[in-house]
């Protein structure tokens, strides 16, 4: 790859990314900006898909509203994103979880895990 490409990539990549996986629930916290006003919205859903690597990593995320199916993929490294909160973790067999779109209800549960995150895991190891 290009170097000036990947000097400007490293500039623009976000520092302290979450450690959030596929299946997880979270709230997306993402800045919206109304003619002059700027204001934070939080999308919380499941994660159904993380994409790429890198400054171009992506992921989606699906939630229900009024029995509608709604998904959103948001940029991991955009300054639009503020955060991400991981509300409860789950446990999955798959990268991607597309088979969710099909269900409804109770189907659509995963089964919750308790893996510690990866900051408690460095904590622990003293590193």
């Amino acid at each position: 790859m290009n170097p000036i490409i990947q000097e400007i990539e490293k500039e623009n990549v976000k520092k302290s990314v979450d450690d959030f996986m596929v299946g997880d629930t979270v709230d997306v916290h993402v800045r919206i900006i109304e003619g002059e006003k700027e204001r934070i919205q939080i999308f919380n859903g499941v994660v159904i898909a993380r994409n790429k690597g890198g400054i171009n990593e992506n992921f989606t995320v699906r939630r229900l509203v009024s029995g509608e199916g709604v998904e959103r993929v948001f940029p991991l490294h955009a300054p639009r994103v503020e955060k991400v909160e991981i509300k409860r973790r789950g446990r999955t067999k798959r990268a991607k979880l597309y088979y969710l779109r099909d269900r409804v209800g109770k189907a659509t549960r995963l089964k919750e895990e308790t893996r510690p995150s990866r900051a408690l895991a460095k904590k622990a190891s003293g590193k």
